[in-house]
């Protein structure tokens, strides 16, 4: 099968999951199509003849105070479409994708070419950009407007029926991580570069956004310090980066609180942290909470949106109310000061984080992808 995938170039979530989902894919025989503004990051060669890289170039005009992307979208999906007899098209995120996606559609149904739409919501298109008055009707219009709607939790799928009127059936595809890789990939040896042997490692992963509390997963730290060294490790870059590097330079933790930036190579930290901090207002799924579990490294997080699906309450971590860091570091201290009980909760976090191997999602979108082409030619 001919797939396109339109996804977001970028270290966020969805990004990660369609260019995941694309080398799985592509594994299996399919023939892969990315198309998007840069080379998925994820993408890390193209090596393999059955991935190919489509760059959408949007032209600068300067008639345009914001240059059309969706337009510059539309136009490239129907040119690789027509160019390359592709099957169906697979767009993560309603907003923008979706809308040119039906737009593309309706241009090949002018030239005779019928093509399935398949939309992933993966959270943001929804609960924040979507549920903004401006954009809610083309929300909703791409959503209903796809032949096939999938949702990566059941709390998202819950989110998009109550703040739109979707009249077509959601399913629930949770989010994955390749199991299989990490168990084959031997642990790196420098963890006396992160912090001495003394000291545990609590991470963080995100896109330091407001609605992942940065300035929590600071406090949840200070909380810690005190009682069990440790040190912190910041991965990621956002909008509230400067002002969790200034909170730590005033309260003089410079030393023990390292941002380290985006990484393509968060397994090498991963593998040494004793300790995943999530204490985020909004999350759909919680992906970067299911590659720590994954390699055994138990969650404290906040009981937001789809996190309690992937991490468990007195099993894979705990669970605190948002906003709630005194609960959140007693949690932490549960463990941290426990090792008979953290080492039970690593083992149980790889348990859980089996049940979301890659092996046992891609099928549920093959199934997805042959029902929505049948269902345009018959």
């Amino acid at each position: 099968m001919n797939i396109a995938i339109v996804c977001y170039p970028t270290f966020g979530g969805s990004g990660v999951v369609a260019t995941e989902l694309g080398l799985a894919l592509s594994k299996k025989g399919h023939y892969i199509h990315f198309i998007t503004y840069n080379l998925p990051v994820r993408l890390e060669a193209l090596r393999d003849p059955n991935i190919n890289f489509h760059e959408v170039n949007v032209p600068d005009y300067p008639l345009f105070k914001y240059q059309p992307y969706e337009l510059a979208l539309s136009s490239r999906l129907v040119d690789v479409v027509k160019s390359y007899q592709i099957d169906i098209l697979h767009v993560h995120y309603a907003i923008p994708h979706a809308y040119a996606a039906y737009m593309a559609k309706k241009m090949l149904i002018d030239m005779g070419i019928q093509i399935p739409i398949v939309t992933t919501l993966h959270g943001t298109d929804i609960t924040l950009v979507g549920s903004h008055p401006f954009y809610r009707p083309a929300v909703a219009f791409s959503i209903n407007h796809s032949d096939r709607v999938t949702a990566v939790s059941e709390s998202l799928k819950e989110d998009t029926l109550r703040l739109f009127e979707i009249k077509k059936n959601i399913h629930v595809i949770p989010n994955f991580i390749d199991i299989e890789k990490i168990k084959s990939e031997g642990k790196p040896c420098e963890r006396s570069l992160l912090a001495s042997k003394e000291e545990k490692i609590l991470s963080h992963i995100s896109n330091f956004r407001p609605l992942k509390r940065i300035l929590d997963v600071i406090a949840i730290f200070e909380g810690v310090l005190p009682k069990v060294k440790s040190k912190l490790m910041m991965i990621g870059e956002g909008p509230d980066k400067q002002k969790a590097i200034q909170y730590v330079k005033e309260k003089g933790l410079e030393g023990k609180v390292l941002f380290l930036g985006n990484s393509n190579e968060i397994e090498k930290i991963l593998c040494y942290s004793d300790l995943f901090l999530l204490p985020s207002e909004k999350e759909s799924f919680g992906l970067s909470a299911l590659e720590a579990m994954a390699h055994g490294v138990p969650v404290i997080s906040s009981n937001a949106g789809g996190i309690s699906e992937v991490n468990i309450q007195g099993k894979t971590g705990y669970l605190s109310e948002i906003g709630d860091t005194t609960d959140m570091i007693k949690n932490a201290l549960k463990l941290l000061k426990d090792e008979k009980l953290h080492k039970t909760f690593k083992k149980q976090a790889q348990t859980q984080a089996e049940i979301f191997s890659i092996d046992k999602i891609v099928g549920k979108y093959e199934s997805i992808y042959v029902n929505a082409v049948e269902s345009i030619q018959y």
